[in-house]
């Protein structure tokens, strides 16, 4: 059967027709051709087969699902495979289509790991259950440092007991263990600040205090936390953090040297953290690091550090860099960009030059590419709802982290109206990775060779060598990189940092709130006759076809061609490029006026009022997503922060009316919707 026979409706039964049919499909997938038979083969069969090579795993607490590899091996493009789009739909029948279609918004919950109510309450109270008293505890831990130490408990761990002011004040640890070296009361029902402080300052030599999920610590302000640190001058952790006194105890819990089976320094030496090699800081409200303790002389082995999630504002961009440098075993280090270290990859491997990775990103790498930004830690945006939140709802809002889009087009005209799809579960699981071992793509097959017969699937195909147990991956970026605000669109994805989008936001603030151009006087136009000399007609290029059919007055003549049209009636943007490529010269009369894209084309308009009155009071913020989307986010990280209004309207500058226009406040929706073109918000 030939392929004219499979476009007048016969269904595609041969290879060769189904490459003539599907060939623009074939090369736009990107599928190497060495697969194109094998993917026309389980098309025509409708094999799904991945169930045979995969399997879903729960991670993350059972809020995401990864897909892992169950064949033996897979080598790079040896097969593809097919995956079912679950639903799809346009954006304004989602929610229509969630309520409606039958079993659509159980199977899209559970899909998304939005269906499991919190239950976090019963299984706290089946684990209490079985809990020990508080009494309990302390005769365990007083029978404990009989039989295995010195007889002395330096290390208490109260948490969870349900205790009250007055049942922690009849437990009398002061008395009973008054070389407490760490004491932990993190989730009790202590409210008590006067006794609270009255009680724990009692623990001289204590080392770390952990208060953390109290009720006390709600109402509490600095004045108890001053108290307890003068109360106690050897606390060097106070609730997870490093108070201003941290010294080799904190950075030894930390690096793990001291702990709860050994609380104290058993080393015979004074270099306690000699054998330490890796050491994570992070999220520790360190203000400062140059410390005595924090040498390379106490930690001359220390081969990874993580400082993130501290300010680290008291010491200076070159005292830090200074320090670091003299850690000479250092090769790996994690913290913040921008940072305490400044806001440049690049000026910080230049700065340390033994790092070999900088925040898990190869150091050459980053080097090569000069990117200043990097993280390869970033943490997943995982799905947040209520017990009392609607399943449609709850996927609503979660499916931008699982949408993908496509738009239809014929020979005539392509869709305004863009299609929004989910994967099946296994298409679904696959997570993302900037260094990805699959690849996939949609495709529409069409059996009988035209676009009424299609069905559109996706196909995934290994584009690494993978074996048993590995994950399997993506790229949801495929294609796009720096030049196209790679890192800023992964915050769709990922909580991206937001010191960085902030700073950016404030600069682009900060630029515009400096721009006020004086109004520049208006003068009225003379009004002229365009005639042509001889007195003929008018000839008349256009379009349109309205202006075709009823431009009939006899001073008037329609011409085919624009360079020999004495007036231009076009649809078009008519640039300057344009003109030389069509011949149109000054002499000639066009409906548009120099620059008038300025202010006909939505983008050019924003921008043309930011450079010249910069913020007006009368304008909305607003951002072309193609240049700005660091700013934007930036913004909608500082409205959130401070409870303001987050509603965004987005636009196409491309289109009309209100074709793929979307009111939303949700920050990943953003994001991705500038996929389905360019976007102003």
């Amino acid at each position: 059967m030939s392929a004219t026979n499979a476009s007048n409706g016969s269904r595609i039964e041969t290879y060769e027709d189904f490459v003539k049919v599907h060939d623009l499909l074939l090369a736009a997938s990107g599928l190497p051709q060495s697969l194109h038979f094998k993917l026309f083969q389980k098309l025509a069969s409708e094999t799904f087969d991945g169930g045979a090579h995969f399997e879903i795993e729960p991670c993350e607490e059972g809020r995401q699902r990864r897909l892992l590899l169950t064949s033996e091996t897979m080598a790079k493009d040896s097969n593809v495979f097919l995956i079912y789009h679950a639903w799809t739909f346009r954006l304004p029948d989602d929610y229509k289509q969630l309520q409606e279609v039958p079993g659509l918004v159980q199977r899209m919950a559970a899909l998304m790991c939005v269906d499991v109510e919190d239950d976090g309450g019963s299984e706290q109270a089946a684990e209490s259950g079985g809990k020990m008293t508080a009494e309990e505890v302390l005769e365990s831990e007083i029978r404990n440092a009989k039989e295995t130490g010195d007889g002395f408990v330096r290390w208490l761990e109260l948490e969870e007991l349900g205790l009250d002011d007055a049942t922690f004040l009849s437990l009398n640890l002061s008395t009973k263990f008054p070389d407490l070296l760490a004491l932990s009361l993190c989730g009790n029902k202590l409210e008590n600040q006067e006794q609270l402080v009255e009680e724990v300052t009692k623990f001289k030599n204590l080392k770390a205090l952990w208060l953390n999920n109290n009720p006390v610590l709600e109402k509490s302000d600095c004045g108890m936390e001053d108290a307890i640190l003068q109360g106690c001058p050897k606390l060097e952790i106070y609730n997870s953090r490093f108070t201003h006194n941290f010294g080799e105890w904190a950075l030894g819990f930390c690096a793990d040297v001291y702990g709860k089976d050994n609380p104290a320094s058993s080393h015979q030496g004074n270099l306690p953290l000699q054998s330490v090699t890796s050491l994570d800081l992070s999220n520790r409200g360190i203000h400062n690091l140059i410390n005595k303790a924090f040498s390379p002389f106490e930690m001359s082995n220390l081969s990874y550090l993580n400082i993130r999630g501290n300010p680290i504002e008291e010491n200076s961009v070159s005292d830090l860099f200074g320090l670091l440098k003299a850690f000479y075993c250092l090769q790996s280090l994690e913290v913040d960009i921008p940072g305490p270290l400044g806001d440049s990859a690049v000026e910080i491997l230049e700065s340390l030059p033994t790092l070999s990775s900088l925040n898990g990103v190869d150091a050459s790498k980053i080097l090569e590419s000069e990117n200043h930004i990097v993280d390869s830690m970033l943490q997943l945006r995982l799905p947040e709802w209520t017990a009392e939140e609607p399943l449609a709802d709850r996927v609503l809002n979660a499916m931008w982290l699982y949408l993908m889009t496509y738009r239809l087009a014929d020979e005539e005209k392509l869709d305004e109206n863009p299609v929004w799809y989910v994967m099946d579960e296994l298409g679904s699981a696959l997570r993302h990775s900037d260094e990805p071992n699959f690849r996939v793509a949609p495709f529409l097959f069409m059996p009988e060779g035209k676009l009424a017969s299609a069905v559109s699937f996706s196909i995934l195909w290994p584009t690494q060598n993978v074996k048993r147990g590995d994950e399997c991956t993506r790229d949801y970026l495929f294609g796009i990189g720096e030049d196209k605000q790679r890192s800023a669109r992964l915050t769709a994805w990922f909580y991206t940092p937001q010191k960085y989008f902030i700073q950016e936001y404030e600069k682009h603030l900060k630029k515009l709130q400096s721009k006020c151009l004086p109004s520049l006087s208006v003068k009225s136009s003379a009004t002229t006759v365009v005639h042509r000399s001889d007195g003929s007609a008018l000839r008349v290029y256009t379009d349109i076809p309205q202006i075709e059919e009823f431009l009939t007055r006899p001073e008037f003549v329609i011409t085919n061609e624009p360079k020999d049209a004495d007036i231009i009636w076009t649809s078009l943007q008519i640039d300057e490029e344009v003109k030389k490529a069509v011949g149109i010269t000054d002499q000639q009369y066009i409906n548009q006026f120099p620059f008038e894209a300025c202010l006909v084309m939505k983008h050019h308009l924003a921008d043309t009022i930011q450079k010249a009155q910069g913020s007006p009071g009368w304008l909305q913020p607003t951002y072309n997503l193609e240049t700005h989307l660091s700013q934007l986010i930036g913004d909608y990280c500082l409205r959130k922060r401070d409870g303001l209004n987050n509603l965004w309207i987005l636009k196409p500058w491309n289109m009309a009316r209100t074709i793929d226009t979307t009111v939303i406040d949700n920050l990943s929706a953003i994001i991705r919707l500038m996929e389905t073109g360019p976007k102003i918000c």
